[in-house]
C-alpha cells in the first residue's frame, strides 16, 4: 500500500516524538559542544574527517552561520544539544549539488535521534535531489539514508586529504 503525504509526515513526528527530538537554528552557543561532537576520534573516524582545531573550527562556523544559502539545525533531546544536520550546495564531480549532513554526539548513538532528526529536516526543506556522502565502513549512517530514501547511485575510492581520510565512500541521492 502507497503511503500518502499526511502518512509520511505523521510517521516522521511519531519517529521524533519517541525520540524526544527538536530542531533548531545553530547559533554559536552551540559551538562548544558541536566542537566536542567533531573533536571525538570516534565519530571522526566513521565519518572519515579529520579534526580541525578550536581557531579552524570557530572560523568555519563564523562562516557557515552567516551564509543564508546553508540551513544548518541543532538537533535538541530533552533539551541537550545532540548534534546538527545540514543542507548546503558544494561542487561534486564538478556540478553544484545540494548535499546532506549531519552529525550526532556519540552519547546519543543507537537511539533513533538521527533517524528522526534527519526525517524531520528532509520534511522541512524543498531541496532537491539531494546527495549525501558516506563512508562504506559507517553502516549506521547508510542505514539512516536509506531509510530516509535515499537510493546509492554510485562510489569512490577518495585519497586522503589534509580534511578527510582515505576510503570508499558511497554516494547516496534523494529525488
Amino acid at each position: 500500500m502507497r503511503k500518502r503525504p499526511g502518512d509520511v509526515r505523521r510517521t516522521v513526528n511519531e519517529r521524533a516524538r519517541a525520540a524526544r527530538v527538536e530542531l533548531r537554528r545553530v547559533t554559536r552557543d552551540d559551538l562548544a559542544v558541536l566542537f566536542e561532537h567533531e573533536s571525538d576520534p570516534e565519530s571522526g573516524r566513521l565519518a572519515g574527517v579529520k579534526p580541525r582545531d578550536r581557531e579552524a573550527f570557530i572560523a568555519h562556523w563564523e562562516r557557515v552561520i552567516g551564509d543564508e544559502t546553508i540551513i544548518e539545525q541543532a538537533i535538541v533531546v530533552g533539551g541537550e544539544l545532540a548534534g546538527r544536520v545540514a543542507c548546503f550546495e558544494a561542487e561534486h564531480n564538478g556540478t553544484p549539488t545540494w548535499m546532506l549532513g549531519y552529525w550526532i554526539g556519540r552519547e546519543h548513538w543507537g537511539k533513533g535521534v538521527a533517524s528522526a532528526a534527519v526525517a524531520m529536516f528532509l520534511a522541512e526543506i524543498d531541496r532537491r535531489p539531494l546527495l549525501a556522502r558516506v563512508l562504506a565502513t559507517n553502516p549506521a549512517s547508510i542505514r539512516i539514508l536509506e531509510r530516509a530514501g535515499f537510493t546509492r547511485v554510485g562510489e569512490t575510492h577518495e585519497p586522503e586529504t589534509d580534511r578527510y581520510t582515505a576510503g570508499l565512500v558511497l554516494d547516496y541521492r534523494l529525488a
